[in-house]
């Protein structure tokens, strides 16, 4: 309102008009004349409507507090003066949070923003109060009360501290969701087909059981119609629910849900079932109800399917591939899976993508509806086939793009096919260079030219891998160092500007162990992989070199020395092949092992000598697999089969010596190794559902001998049982196979066996898939055995365990693993007295 000075008079019954001839303004705060209304030299009616309009302007600035008052400082004729009044709102200094955590205050403060100097008004109140209880209502605290207060800081003059208190009060869960009207979908299916909104744990089997059975009783007739599975799972759905997941109630979601619901419902065939009404509700007890009435309508089923636009493909073929046929139940979704989207079979879709027609698009229409049957009208688009344009690679910030190129099947020229490209992504997963999960391919296509530009992006992930160990314990100091670079670009070696750290790059492959026990034992390995022997084809060289040394505290010249010492030499070629599918593979390699054992009790074969010997062991390794599994890391689908045969020359039935003879010494009879060993594993991983993946393993192998008067060596047989992780492995040259449950060998005999076999369901499910942690958990049952003869075996007798389990893989230093296995059965040579093991394992997988 206008003010007035006492030296005039201000008649407000009749407003008169007057010339503003200047404004001025007092009180704690200014303003920009600009920014009003009114203007010097303006004439106006005062009292009047300028007046009222300009007090409410400054208002609405929400700079200045609600005492605002515009008075006449003079009056000379019909000339007025005016005064403005203002006092400027505080300013914030500092802002506390009451009652909530710190990863909670820096949630609110990405949205409101609060920083020193800002203007603190009801409008910035109202904005924290409703960020903070929005926050917390999405947790589940719909109860929450949020108190946003000022407290003057006596320091800082018209500064203040905001207070924000918050008190959560409990969480809100959902009870209960019940579903009303469906008369044939049961409950439970609609229920599990919200994904987000679900029910908290309950447990209550017994809960008015009299009442159920009353009922049962009094309305018998109803309950004919139902089986066994129907009633029961009736009676429990609302008695018992399993549920780990927090049951908080979100709005969206639960929009989204309805939708779910309704999707299932068309999925079963109820194309016309929708929600008439949907209610939430507190409860007494804190929590919430809600309450879905459905109408499900009539079940529609597939009548006639047509095809329109196909000239590629013939209709009797697309229908074959579709495989919907009339009279089955009408499910758009299954429609359209099968139309464009089957994660499983061929689809319409992929029969034309794969073919290059990239621009295909296919049209379900429904043409008529004739009591519960439809037909449906598939209007195809086919468009002409699209020849690759460009192909480019973007994110590669140490990987050399000729690395990646040489993996990639979709190359400039060629006709586009959408299985090209799932498999150059594919191959490039399987280098282990790259975040499996942020892997894309962008296709960019020109239909009026019929080229497609394709981008593949990109995300290093660290590759290389470091293992540092080092503990005491017995009275000595064990270490084991190495260091895995799986990304190595020799070529650079010599380049100074290359070492970042290292030359890298090239997707060479430099491995590196030592592993030392005190002077008790000593491991020493280096390999080296060139993945493209070359640079022209997929033709992989990998040479090695190792030694192990295993003895007693005196040094080896010394005539009471007891050890072994085991040295090996390898060289292999693997190389893809493209018949009978290019996810096979094959490869060569020859071994030569330096066996040295003195005075080694442990190896009856040289007992007789005192257990001394020296062995000498060449072999020929022959693998032939089958990898078509989708990522290194954290596998989805796929298989990974493998057979294998190393084979020795058959010394004993070529150099005429009689080894029946028992004057032979030992030294004689192994001084050249001779065996064959026979080795086949399978892996399949089937991915469930999301993330939820079932891996089935199996494993077999076989040391077979040449001649019986020679038997198998006392080298490279198998020992079965623990985590396959004991340094006895590099000790005396056996293989280790680890079953979970059981300790280390304890399911063969002291001196190995010849035979065994492996098998086991992994069921996994992972917590981060994080290229920096990926963390994933598992359950799993094994069975296995081992036999010292092929005379002993007997498949179907097996050691069985079961347990859970936790792998982290960590890019510096691989997978690590934390087994806890319980072991069904007593081992017939380990030691029964603990059927309960954990077993930890690093850089490997136990199989």
């Amino acid at each position: 309102m206008l003010e007035q000075e006492a030296n005039f008079e201000l008649d407000y019954l009749n407003p008169a008009e007057y010339e503003i001839g200047g404004i001025t303004f007092s009180g704690t705060a200014e303003c920009d004349v600009r920014s009003l209304p009114i203007a010097v030299g303006e004439k106006i009616k005062i009292p009047g409507e300028k007046i009222r309009k300009t007090i409410e302007r400054l208002s609405k600035m929400g700079h200045y507090k609600d005492n605002i008052q515009i008075s006449a400082r003079r009056i000379e004729g019909k000339i007025i003066f005016l005064d403005i009044y203002l006092e400027e709102m505080p300013r914030l200094n500092t802002f506390i949070y009451r009652g909530v955590k710190k990863s909670d205050i820096d949630e609110f403060d990405k949205k409101v923003k609060l920083s020193q100097g800002k203007i603190v008004n009801e409008n910035l109140k109202t904005i924290v109060r409703n960020v903070v209880g929005d926050f917390y209502r999405d947790k589940g605290y719909y109860h929450v009360q949020v108190d946003v207060s000022e407290r003057k800081d006596t320091a800082m003059p018209n500064f203040v501290t905001l207070v924000t208190t918050v008190n959560k009060g409990k969480k809100v869960r959902v009870n209960r969701i019940k579903i009303i009207g469906n008369q044939n979908v049961d409950a439970m299916v609609l229920r599990r087909s919200m994904k987000e909104t679900k029910t908290r744990f309950l447990f209550q089997p017994f809960e008015k059981i009299d009442t159920a059975i009353v009922d049962f009783v009094k309305n018998h007739e109803k309950y004919k119609r139902k089986d066994l599975w129907q009633l029961t799972s009736e009676y429990f759905a609302d008695r018992v629910r399993f549920r780990f997941k927090a049951s908080v109630f979100d709005k969206s979601s639960f929009e989204t849900d309805k939708e779910s619901l309704i999707r299932k419902y068309n999925e079963l065939g109820y194309r016309d079932a929708y929600i008439v009404s949907d209610t939430v509700y507190f409860t007494s007890n804190g929590g919430m109800n809600i309450e879905i009435l459905v109408d499900e309508g009539r079940r529609y089923y597939f009548r006639n399917i047509t095809w329109v636009g196909n000239t590629k493909y013939s209709s009797e073929f697309l229908s074959q591939v579709l495989r919907i046929s009339k009279g089955d139940v009408y499910n758009t979704t299954l429609l359209e899976t099968n139309l464009t989207m089957s994660q499983e079979n061929l689809d319409v879709g992929s029969l034309y993508l794969d073919d290059g027609y990239l621009f295909f698009n296919a049209m379900p229409v429904e043409i008529a509806v004739v009591g519960d049957s439809v037909d449906v009208e598939i209007r195809i688009r086919e468009g002409s086939q699209a020849t690759i344009n460009k192909v480019t690679i973007s994110g590669n910030t140490r990987t050399s793009d000729v690395v990646i190129l040489r993996e990639i099947t979709t190359v400039p020229g060629r006709k586009f096919s959408r299985a090209d490209i799932i498999r150059s992504q594919r191959q490039l997963m399987q280098l282990g260079f790259f975040n499996q999960e942020k892997m894309n391919v962008i296709p960019k296509a020109d239909e009026k030219a019929g080229t497609v530009d394709l981008e593949y992006v990109l995300e290093e992930a660290q590759s290389d891998q470091l293992q540092l160990q080092l503990g005491w314990g017995g009275g000595f100091l064990s270490g084991n160092v190495g260091f895995n670079f799986n990304n190595m670009a020799m070529r650079k070696f010599f380049k100074k500007e290359a070492w970042r750290p290292l030359p890298s790059g090239d997707g060479q492959r430099l491995g590196f162990n030592v592993q030392v026990y005190s002077n008790l034992y000593q491991q020493y390995s280096a390999s080296f992989t060139e993945p493209w022997l070359g640079g022209k084809k997929p033709i992989a060289l990998t040479i090695g070199a190792s030694q192990s040394v295993s003895g007693s505290r005196p040094s080896k010249a010394d005539k009471a020395y007891t050890g072994i010492s085991i040295t090996t030499l390898s060289a292999g070629i693997m190389n893809r092949m493209r018949i009978p599918d290019d996810y096979f593979y094959m490869s060569n390699t020859i071994m030569y092992q330096y066996y040295n054992v003195r005075n080694y009790s442990l190896f009856p074969a040289f007992i007789q000598n005192g257990g001394t010997g020296k062995s000498h062991a060449i072999s020929y390794i022959f693998s032939i697999g089958r990898n078509s599994t989708d990522a290194p890391i954290y596998t989805r689908t796929g298989s990974d089969v493998v057979f294998s045969i190393q084979l020795t020359p058959p010394y004993s039935l070529l150099n005429g010596k009689d080894f029946g003879d028992k004057n032979m010494t030992a030294q004689e009879r192994y001084k050249f190794l001779e065996y064959y060993k026979w080795k086949f594993s399978v892996k399949q991983y089937i991915n469930i559902v999301e993330n939820l993946v079932l891996s089935l393993r199996g494993r077999f192998g076989y040391l077979g001998m040449y001649n019986s008067k020679v038997g198998i060596p006392p080298f490279e047989r198998f020992y079965l049982g623990g985590s396959g992780m004991t340094m006895t492995s590099l000790i005396d040259g056996r293989e280790i196979i680890g079953m979970r449950g059981y300790t280390d060998g304890a399911l063969s005999p002291m001196e190995g066996s010849a035979i065994f076999q492996k098998f086991t369901l992994e069921l996994r499910y992972p917590i981060t898939l994080n290229p920096s942690a990926t963390v994933y958990m598992l359950s799993f049952m094994e069975a296995g055995n081992a036999w010292s003869y092929l005379r002993d075996y007997q498949p179907f007798n097996m050691y069985r365990s079961a347990g859970v389990g936790v792998r982290v893989f960590l890019p510096m230093f691989g997978l690590l693993g934390l087994d806890w296995g319980y072991g069904f059965d007593t081992p017939r040579y380990g030691s029964p007295a603990n059927k309960s093991q954990f077993h930890f394992t690093i850089g490997t997988m136990l199989d």
